[in-house]
């Protein structure tokens, strides 16, 4: 697909767990990501939602080789040339860098106390030898304007400022060696709602300007409909369903989407909410369970859920879930348009 920039293929990335002998042999392995492939196109923002501890965040560092994966396989297209990342060495990815980066979670923990902003904003630049002398303190200067950050602040220390301008130096630093894709972890997730829309229409608003991809993992299922142009669903290291944003919202096709939806809460205090209780907790991805994996917590379960594992199949054009009643089942979405179920970012 030439508008494809990534694509990723039968991804895993399973952690060892070790026993306590001698030599440490291997006992089990945390199934973080199971199996997953999809693809990003170029300037797209997809949305990966999920419960905690479903993969989330492994998924978006393996496919920077932040966790080297198990098995599976990334292709990133770049200058008419589709290169397989995990078959780079680490010098070769170290160059490669440069194309590839992450905006963190904690605006706080993320930036070196004891370096200015200046030097938080060009440590890219130097580590890869993008530039040096006066072209760093230019590129500086212009990622921290792209990000709406005042030239004086460049002399001060991380304490010295909020969250949100704290993650708007970290989105400076991300975009300031001029990467065709970035991984957005939770990145409004430990902000103020106010603040959180003012850090997505900068965001928004640099991919208009730049040209950016995003994988945007996020469990906030209203920050992911503004943003997004397609959202994948996420359970116990393997995707559930997958589809473009108002296809997914209005009529998801997957018992865990409609939780996930249902959970939704609404302003309107005269409006009662009814979410789908999930039973129990999520299982373990040590020994996830036989069949579909989200059987154990489903209403809808049948005994053949137990026993096989559903096919991964498109729906409609371009919805794909994995559901044995997925043509069955006639699940309740939510209205995208309600004030109620979007932030307050002044887009449309």
């Amino acid at each position: 697909m030439s508008d494809t920039l990534l694509e990723i293929k039968d991804l895993k990335v399973h952690f060892p767990i070790r026993n306590d002998s001698l030599f440490g042999g291997v006992e089990n392995y945390v199934k973080a990501v199971d199996g997953v492939s999809f693809h990003i196109e170029k300037g797209e923002t997809l949305g990966l939602v999920g419960e905690s501890g479903s993969g989330k965040t492994t998924i978006g560092r393996s496919i920077l080789r932040a966790i080297e994966p198990t098995g599976g396989k990334v292709t990133f297209n770049v200058d008419d040339e589709s290169i397989d990342l995990s078959q780079l060495s680490d010098k070769e990815m170290r160059k490669f860098r440069k194309h590839l980066q992450l905006i963190f979670q904690d605006p706080y923990s993320s930036l070196n106390p004891r370096m200015t902003v200046r030097d938080i904003i060009a440590e890219p630049l130097v580590a890869q030898k993008l530039a040096k002398g006066k072209e760093v303190d230019e590129r500086v200067q212009e990622a921290a304007a792209l990000c709406k950050l005042n030239v004086e602040f460049l002399r001060r220390f991380p304490h010295a400022f909020s969250g949100g301008q704290r993650q708007r130096i970290g989105i400076a630093r991300a975009l300031v060696s001029n990467p065709q894709f970035i991984v957005c972890d939770e990145s409004v997730s430990a902000l103020d709602v106010s603040i959180q829309a003012e850090i997505l229409n900068l965001l928004m608003d640099l991919q208009e300007k730049l040209g950016f991809t995003y994988l945007f993992i996020a469990h906030d299922l209203s920050v992911v409909a503004h943003i997004s142009k397609r959202v994948a669903v996420m359970y116990l290291g393997q995707f559930v369903e997958l589809a473009p944003t108002k296809s997914l919202f209005h009529a998801p096709k997957h018992p865990y989407t409609e939780a996930l939806m249902s959970a939704i809460p609404e302003v309107n205090p005269d409006i009662a909410m009814t979410p789908v209780e999930l039973k129990g907790e999520i299982p373990s991805p040590i020994n996830p369970p036989s069949g579909c994996r989200f059987h154990t917590r489903c209403t809808y379960t049948q005994d053949i859920c137990k026993i096989k594992e559903p096919v991964w199949k498109e729906v409609e054009p371009g919805h794909f879930a994995s559901c044995h009643f997925v043509d069955t089942l006639n699940l309740q979405g939510v209205e995208m348009s309600s004030p109620a179920k979007s932030p307050l970012t002044g887009k449309n």
